[in-house]
């Protein structure tokens, strides 16, 4: 079973979010895969993951890059997992995902929007139904709480 974490976007949308948590990854030695809902948002956050500024880099590739496999971090808006990434983030995806096979999924939804919000509760029901293991953290003004 997969540790979930849902992460509730209150005062930065996913691309300011995902290159923090995604340097952690990194740091941690793990290997992640981000999937967008489009493939028009997958394109912008490859393109914004260069232009971070903290971390200072983040070596990634999305759908179409070169050498998919060597990547640390994939973007794509498919099912695709080409790096054998064990960290899987979810950005602006409604749909209930398949988590099976990853350690950790990071459930990012954006709090100021209200099918946002009740898509990520329906994400949250079938995943717990499903046995997998929940957790809920909001963002403050400084980092992130978790609430129980």
């Amino acid at each position: 079973m997969a540790d979930v974490g849902f992460y509730h976007l209150t005062r930065t949308g996913a691309d300011e979010a995902l290159p923090v948590l995604l340097g952690r990854t990194l740091d941690a030695g793990k290997r992640a895969v981000v999937r967008c809902a489009t493939p028009e948002d997958a394109a912008a956050l490859d393109e914004a993951l260069w232009t971070v500024s903290e971390p200072v880099w983040l070596p990634h590739a999305a759908t179409g890059g070169a050498y998919p496999e060597r990547q640390p971090i994939w973007v794509t808006a498919e099912g695709d997992v080409p790096n054998a990434a064990t960290f899987l983030f979810l950005a602006g995806i409604t749909d209930v995902p398949k988590v099976e096979g990853f350690e950790r999924v990071f459930d990012l939804f954006d709090g100021r929007d209200e099918e946002a919000v009740a898509a990520a509760r329906l994400r949250w029901t079938a995943l717990k139904e499903a046995g997998h293991t929940l957790t809920y953290w909001k963002q403050e003004p400084k980092g992130w709480v978790r609430a129980r």
